[in-house]
């Protein structure tokens, strides 16, 4: 049985006057202990209005959440508030997307950490500071002691962020929500932080529902991935499965629009033509319609249904699903750009001119082949 379940999740914006905003359209996914589940789509795709509403976080005026949430055969939408407070920190925990915004700006640090040990752990005193130096310590900031003294503007973006892990983590929750944890932080940053979400994920058996629109992030932690598009799970498979083969348009979409380093020179991207804001309701077909290169008439007959056309659990929600074209290659690499592959790297013995690029020597037919291409490619293309 998973940790969390959620099912038929929606959640809606009311006011009065206007129309209703439907931004959650029917959500179902599970996460079970030790596992790490993505979410992965553009921005207003309703990520993070998920993860709010799975947390207790939206305003109970002018929103209406429906479905069932299900945490350890508990639903946490029939909790009541008092209740919802006891679990937050302690079985549930999350990290936002914007540490600057989520801590408060004249309390220091040391008080925003020790306040959540004193209220689900009991420490008080030097105790509760004594634990709140390790935890900083264990998320890698430096002399975390004088570090408890200062205020949220004192720190760098990267500490901020490692702040707010260290809040999160501190009651070893069991259900870890990470929105956007390594937006604006530079990449050995980055990794530092989900280096850390791993150790906490194997050590702990934490169960960590990670919110991305990083596909990087996605190949190097998710074990499981949902691909999210106007508020639906539009693709559910295993990691390596959506990497070997994207089946619906707009996955296929967004893993062929990275731009990889081992493409042949010259090779031109292929974004998404259109914005989030081009869709049509769910009621009257597929949302993505007004996006797809896959657009038949049949898009506009109701809502597509979850189906698996590939191998079973892969499951796409499409009724004409990309089966025929290449996937978007290994997820390693997707992960780790910078790693040219085995054929591209010189052998033993080849020596290249100064300023070659790597793997150019060596195979003096094989760059000659690829020289010849990119110029047709370019006198194409003008």
């Amino acid at each position: 049985m998973p940790l969390l379940s959620v099912d038929e999740l929606t959640v809606t914006f009311t006011a009065r006057g206007r129309r209703d905003v439907r931004a959650v359209s029917g959500v179902s996914f599970s996460v079970g202990e030790g596992e790490v589940v993505g979410l992965v789509g553009e921005s207003g795709c309703g990520k993070s209005v998920t993860s709010l509403a799975l947390m207790g976080l939206l305003p109970r005026r002018g929103v209406e959440i429906g479905g069932r949430a299900g945490f350890d055969g508990t639903d946490l939408f029939g909790l009541s508030d008092a209740k919802m407070r006891e679990m937050r920190g302690s079985q549930l925990a999350m990290i936002f997307q914007d540490p600057l915004s989520s801590l408060n700006p004249v309390v220091p640090i040391g008080i925003q950490v020790t306040e959540i040990l004193t209220r689900h752990r009991g420490l008080k005193g030097q105790a509760a500071r004594k634990e709140a130096a390790s935890l900083l310590d264990r998320v890698g900031i430096p002399d975390p002691y004088r570090r408890l003294k200062e205020y949220p503007h004192q720190l760098s973006g990267g500490m901020r962020q490692r702040a707010l892990i260290a809040m999160a983590v501190a009651c070893a929750p069991r259900l870890l929500i990470a929105d956007e944890p390594t937006t604006a932080l530079d990449v050995t940053i980055q990794a530092q932080i989900l280096e850390l979400l791993k150790e906490l994920v194997d050590q702990e058996g934490t169960a960590l529902l990670m919110i991305t629109h990083d596909l990087g992030v996605v190949a190097g932690l998710c074990d499981q991935v949902n691909v999210l598009y106007a508020g639906k799970v539009v693709e559910s498979a295993g990691r390596r499965e959506l990497f070997d083969a994207p089946t619906h348009p707009y996955a296929n979409g967004l893993l062929g629009s990275i731009p990889r380093l081992d493409a042949p020179r010259g090779e031109p991207l292929n974004p998404i033509r259109g914005s989030i804001n081009d869709n049509i309701a769910w009621a009257d077909g597929c949302a993505f319609a007004p996006r797809c290169d896959h657009y038949t008439l049949e898009c506009l007959q109701g809502t597509p249904e979850l189906t698996e056309p590939r191998t079973p659990g892969h499951r796409v929600r499409c009724v004409n699903p990309v089966l025929d074209a290449p996937g978007a290659g290994d997820a390693a690499m997707i992960e780790a750009p910078h790693v040219l592959p085995d054929e591209a790297v010189p052998e033993a013995g080849d020596t290249a001119e100064p300023g070659a690029e790597p793997g150019a020597a060596g195979d003096e037919k094989n760059a000659t082949a690829t020289g010849a291409a990119a110029t047709e490619k370019t006198e194409a293309t003008s």
